[in-house]
């Protein structure tokens, strides 16, 4: 009956927090948005506390069931590893294994230490989050809106509109690259080991797995009804149950209660802790101090956690055609001395501290805005460019799904007058001067009226006119960027604030 409500429960949060990388509506969020701020390591970079510490308090009372249940990267694991186990002779195919704390901790160590350090990269290629919101935008995603287009085809054909078709491109090819690779190695581990991932290289997995040790509630062994028949250390896939010696490493489980339905004797159960089980705990203790094996990975591991919390605190403070003829070149990104990060992060060093790259936002923009980096400072870290659209004024879809704090929720009143950038104009660019002919585009699009047009030459009112740029007034939404005629170097394009500012 528990493995049967905690599948229910994994499944549930797994489509819902799949959903809301899948959606580009907008609507979803509204109502499975939650799902994404639950998140462990996005509620601590947020400061939500009260995230952090029900998290906790719920793996000090059931153990790690937020690894089974509530993460979706674990979940997706679990998938992999239960087509595994479907092959013939598969059924029980796991063993335990003592655990690996040299590793764990190690990982852990430099994972506190990138984060620290503002290694914002590494610290994404280790979250488990922003590792799958990275292969369900970067892999499930395409899929996803193929399928919609196809079927938006057929319905247009049917002179039904309930379907629309939306544009699929490739916004980072290093990002993409990552997804697929991270994509294959967990695949691989899951099908062959089951949750080694989880228990040897997630910090998350690290930190919940230092306080599983104390649950309240987790998984026993009645010594007294079990035969040894080790049936439950080849089914458990985080290969913490060595079932001869009857004991369990509370630190690697994960609660997903497939030992107990595979125990044909209920020697196995979920049960309160006991002192029995202490006593037993305590002798195993004792025999690893008497051979001289002291284990210092719980202090580190403190010390590693202290670093942690404090910093958190700290950082607080396709080819288009004109009419059938002519072939429009597309535009070529400009190089921007100070990359333009989204309404709502405040600051350039803010956005890097807290975002996880996730690529939520990415995959919520509705006006292909958005993209991962490609610098390796800040790789796959969501960055504003203006090829395929502009920041829409009324637009706050990226503040409203950013779980981490990295974009912080915004009114559209704010963001219209926030200032995350300035237009800079290219007089060798510019139309009205290399062919001679009216424009003003630029300036018709500018929903702040920061652009004029005046005369080219101040002598002759009559000539034709090129824009002036106020750039007190300019937000750097990037209209003007994106509806440049000029090709393929915009004459106008969008330099970054590092600080934003309100007008």
């Amino acid at each position: 009956m528990l493995r049967k409500i905690r599948l229910i429960l994994a499944v549930l949060f797994f489509i819902a927090v799949t959903a809301l990388f899948l959606d580009f509506t907008g609507t979803i969020h509204a109502w499975l948005g939650w799902t994404a701020k639950v998140q462990f390591l996005p509620a601590l970079l947020a400061l939500n506390a009260g995230v952090v510490v029900a998290l906790v308090l719920l793996t000090l009372l059931v153990g790690r069931v937020y690894c089974s249940v509530i993460c979706p990267l674990g979940v997706m694991q679990d998938i992999v590893s239960w087509i595994s186990g479907r092959r013939k002779k598969k059924r029980y195919r796991f063993s335990y294994s003592p655990e690996k704390k040299w590793l764990r901790y190690g990982i852990f160590g430099l994972f506190v230490i990138a984060l620290v350090a503002g290694i914002g990269s590494f610290v994404a290629l280790l979250a488990p989050y922003s590792s799958y919101g990275r292969i369900a935008s970067n892999l499930f995603a395409p899929i996803y809106r193929w399928g919609n287009n196809l079927l938006a085809y057929f319905a247009e054909r049917a002179d039904s509109y309930a379907f629309y078709e939306t544009e699929v491109w490739m916004k980072s090819l290093p990002t993409f690259v990552i997804a697929v690779t991270t994509f294959i190695v967990l695949a691989v581990l899951a099908w062959r080991n089951g949750r080694t991932y989880c228990n040897t290289i997630c910090p998350v997995g690290t930190v919940l797995g230092f306080f599983s040790r104390f649950s309240l509630f987790r998984i026993t062994i009645d010594e007294s009804k079990c035969n040894r028949c080790g049936l439950c250390s080849r089914k458990c896939k985080a290969a913490c149950i060595d079932g001869k010696e009857h004991r369990i490493d509370y630190s690697r489980c994960v609660a997903c209660m497939d030992c107990i339905d595979t125990c044909n004797h209920g020697a196995i159960g979920f049960r309160m802790r006991t002192k029995a089980s202490e006593k037993h705990t305590g002798k195993d203790a004792k025999r690893q101090a008497e051979s001289g094996q002291i284990d210092t990975a719980r202090r580190s591991f403190l010390s590693a956690t202290a670093v942690l919390a404090a910093t958190s605190v700290m950082k607080a403070q396709e080819k288009k055609v004109d009419g059938g003829l002519a072939v429009i070149e597309d535009k070529k990104i400009p190089v921007r001395a100070t990359p333009i990060v989204p309404p709502g992060a405040w600051s350039a060093r803010h956005f890097a501290q807290h975002c996880t790259a996730c690529q939520l936002c990415v995959s919520a923009c509705p006006n292909n805005v958005l993209r991962p980096s490609t610098d390796l400072q800040k790789l796959m870290q969501p960055e504003m460019s203006y090829e395929r659209g502009y920041c829409r004024p009324e637009c706050t879809r990226c503040s409203d799904v950013c779980p981490a704090g990295a974009i912080r929720p915004i009114a559209i009143e704010e963001k219209s007058s926030t200032r995350i950038g300035h237009a800079v104009w290219i007089r060798k660019n510019c139309i009205p001067l290399t062919d001679g002919v009216e424009c003003g585009n630029c300036a018709r699009h500018c929903p702040s009226g920061a652009i004029l047009m005046i005369p080219s030459d101040s002598e002759d009112v009559n000539s034709v006119r090129i824009p002036v740029v106020n750039a007190e007034r300019c937000i750097g939404c990037g209209a003007c960027e994106n509806l440049c005629p000029a090709r393929p170097f915009s004459a106008i394009y969008v330099e970054g604030h590092t600080m934003h500012s309100v007008m």
